[in-house]
């Protein structure tokens, strides 16, 4: 049996800086996400290192890890028959590429804890996942395997060549958006919208060559902001402190923090191929 990996890891100190220029003001509870990873295709072993330092360097977060080293497509990651695995949580993020996994039971059992209200924030491949049944057409809500396109919020089936995508920021969801330019990535893949469903705000538009698609945006589930974009294929685009910064404001949103304030490590550095380096003295971003 493949080994099952979870690791359970503290924010680091740095996060305090964040908060505490005012000394009579108590710090605020930080938020406690849990960063799903594992399966086909991406250097997560990398990226899991990169996103919670990177996130925890910039807002109020302590993130800890439930990762697999599995490189299938049904990685065994250890939330799978826990519907409750969301306890003691405020944010969950799915940056897992779990294509293969098709149990009507354990999908349902991901979904339980958005369902019961914790936002969900959603990183590229994890819009392929769950998968089953002719989902390369576009399904309707009351389909069996239309559960987790109605918690993200977009129906997509495959994606492009792995090429630079032109990022065009919308007004979907100002504070999303807020101080944002709009950029080109390095080499990313382009994931292609089978549908983008009628109460979905639409965030960021993605050209690669002729091809266009939504490549971010904010939906409701059940009640529940969630937050999504289809970017952050190669480890370069998971660390560029747009994307982390991105990043940062859709957890904001999606946990009703909207109040809180963002910092930005000034020269910031990864090591993309190990876990990444530390950062030096933080500057607030000006709103």
């Amino acid at each position: 049996m493949r080994a099952i990996i979870l690791t359970l890891t503290l924010a680091g100190l740095l996060t305090g800086e964040i908060y505490a220029e005012d000394k009579k003001k108590p710090l605020p509870k930080p938020i406690r996400a849990l960063l799903i990873t594992g399966g086909c295709c991406h250097d997560y072993a990398t990226q899991k290192d990169i996103l919670k330092q990177g996130l925890e360097r910039r807002i109020n977060i302590k993130i800890d890890h439930a990762h697999s080293p599995d490189k299938s497509t049904k990685p065994p990651i250890a939330i799978y028959g826990n519907p409750d695995y969301g306890k003691g949580y405020d944010l969950i993020i799915h940056d897992e590429c779990s294509a293969g996994i098709s149990d009507p039971k354990v999908i349902a059992g991901v979904l339980a804890p958005h369902k019961k209200g914790i936002p969900g924030v959603n990183l590229h491949c994890a819009m392929h996942s769950y998968r089953f049944g002719n989902f390369r057409a576009p399904v309707k809500m009351t389909d069996d395997n239309a559960k987790w396109f109605e918690y993200i919020g977009l129906q997509s089936s495959g994606h492009g060549p792995k090429k630079p995508i032109d990022v065009t920021f919308e007004n979907g969801v100002p504070f999303i958006t807020e101080g944002l330019k709009n950029w080109t990535t390095q080499n990313e893949e382009l994931y292609n919208n089978i549908q983008v469903f009628p109460n979905t705000k639409v965030i960021a538009r993605g050209t690669q060559g002729n091809a266009k698609a939504v490549v971010a945006w904010a939906n409701e589930y059940h009640g529940t902001r969630v937050f999504s974009t289809s970017l952050g294929h190669v480890n370069v685009t998971v660390a560029d402190k747009r994307y982390l910064n991105f990043i940062a404001r859709g957890i904001l949103w999606a946990t009703k923090n909207e109040s809180w304030s963002i910092a930005e490590p000034e020269n910031e550095s990864f090591t993309l191929n190990a876990k990444p380096a530390t950062a030096s003295v933080k500057k607030k971003i000006t709103r």
